[in-house]
């Protein structure tokens, strides 16, 4: 427990010091480190791969799922697909130093506001090793130290990681300890690191609620909560049909396990005898279990009797809830009661009851007429994310470079004193 402690509070107090340089960094030497990095990674395929095994060969004698394997493993499309996403990340725009507005005070002082790093950047995340490069490969380029505690079942591919990207820092003379790895597979870790409130200024968990709610309860730390992604789609009695169907069955079935899958669908009382029948077989085909409200057992009679536990569940499956109601308004409630401020959708060709629920309900993205599947940084144009916050301060929605960068005033003045 003591050499725990003291490890994560020498790697705090290094990664603050690291901090201060990183934050001055040229654009062009955080592209380079980035660029250098994604070499590397694709030069030491092979010695990565041999670390990785090491994880899966325990994974597999602990007993681990095929689907956790499979995310764990770096296999050469992955370690292609992190080295695509560092030259992304490259090409983005620098948000360190954008003024992002300027205003003049009759006294004749000029004020602005201009985009600083947020500082040091604690991320705890489960099992994919990639998150460790997406995750650095963002915080330097938003000026940020970082402190990386990944899964215990990772633990060999995220130290070998970890070393590439020290390796570029050190070619472009950046302090090593701007991306750190802690290297223990030993819990006290996490508590350690939440504790750090004088060196970290942020901490970003990644992975089931389970862990995203210990990192709440026990953090001194802001934390970016993101419990989990409870989506639904509304189909309104205005609906494209056809657009329905296809939009819903995408939302659920394109990939079930993600938090920003449709887990359920309300469907207005003046369409669901047409629009049920229709969507439900597309959903049988799919294996998908239809678990509804008394008036969708009416109509889809292979459906299955919706539990109280049912309503508002991350299933991250293929099942669903499904409940007729009788008005948008009805809708919008069953959504403030059941819903995670994730993704809310709604279907209709109606648009002031398409404007309605885009200004009345809370989430972090509200669509017309789109899949919930959209709510991801790539796919609205931020290029990589970090994560998915679901609550207000200081992002809503996904964290892109700017999401990791901060604002301060800065002021011009030629003499002007107060009064």
């Amino acid at each position: 427990m003591g050499e725990v402690k003291t490890l994560i509070a020498d790697m705090a107090k290094k990664a603050r010091e690291a901090s201060r340089k990183v934050a001055i960094l040229s654009t062009d030497v955080k592209n380079k480190v980035l660029l250098s990095t994604a070499q590397r990674l694709l030069d030491s395929k092979k010695s990565l791969q041999e670390e990785n095994k090491k994880d899966l060969e325990n994974g597999r004698k602990k007993g681990l799922s095929d689907a956790f394997l499979d995310r764990l493993e770096l296999s050469d499309k992955v370690i292609e697909s992190m080295a695509q996403g560092l030259k992304e990340v490259a090409s983005f725009p620098d948000p360190v130093g954008e003024v992002t507005r300027m205003w003049k005070r009759p006294n004749g002082l000029l004020v602005g506001r201009v985009r600083i790093p947020l500082g040091v950047i604690g991320m705890i995340y489960e099992s994919r090793p990639n998150v460790t490069i997406d995750a650095a490969g963002l915080c330097l380029k938003a000026g940020n130290a970082v402190i990386l505690k990944g899964g215990s079942d990772a633990i060999n591919s995220n130290i070998a990681l970890s070393r590439i990207l020290q390796d570029a820092l050190s070619e472009f003379n950046v302090p090593q300890e701007a991306v750190q790895v802690i290297p223990t597979t030993d819990r006290s870790a996490v508590t350690e690191l939440l504790s750090r409130e004088e060196e970290i200024d942020l901490i970003i968990p990644r992975g089931g609620e389970g862990l995203i709610r210990f990192v709440v309860e026990n953090s001194k730390i802001p934390v970016l909560k993101h419990y989990k992604g409870v989506c639904h789609c509304y189909v309104d009695e205005d609906a494209d049909l056809d657009m329905a169907v296809e939009i819903c069955f995408n939302s659920k079935v394109q990939r079930p396990g993600v938090c920003n899958a449709m887990e359920g669908m309300l469907v207005h009382e003046k369409i669901a005898d047409e629009f049920l029948p229709r969507i439900g077989e597309r959903f049988k085909e799919a294996g998908v279990e239809i678990r509804g409200c008394p008036k969708t057992l009416s109509i889809l009679p292979y459906a299955v009797e919706a539990q109280d536990e049912d309503w508002g569940e991350e299933f991250l499956a293929l099942k669903l809830v499904v409940k007729v109601v009788s008005s948008m308004d009805e809708a919008m409630e069953y959504i403030d009661k059941y819903g995670s401020n994730h993704t809310e959708a709604i279907i209709t060709r109606d648009y002031q009851r398409a404007r309605r629920f885009l200004n009345e309900v809370d989430a972090s993205l509200v669509l017309v007429n789109a899949s919930t599947r959209f709510n991801d940084g790539g796919q609205l144009g931020l290029g990589a994310e970090i994560g998915i916050s679901t609550s207000k301060l200081h992002a809503y929605g996904p964290m892109g470079l700017e999401e990791l960068t901060t604002t301060k005033f800065i002021a011009f003045g030629d003499g002007q004193i107060r009064t």
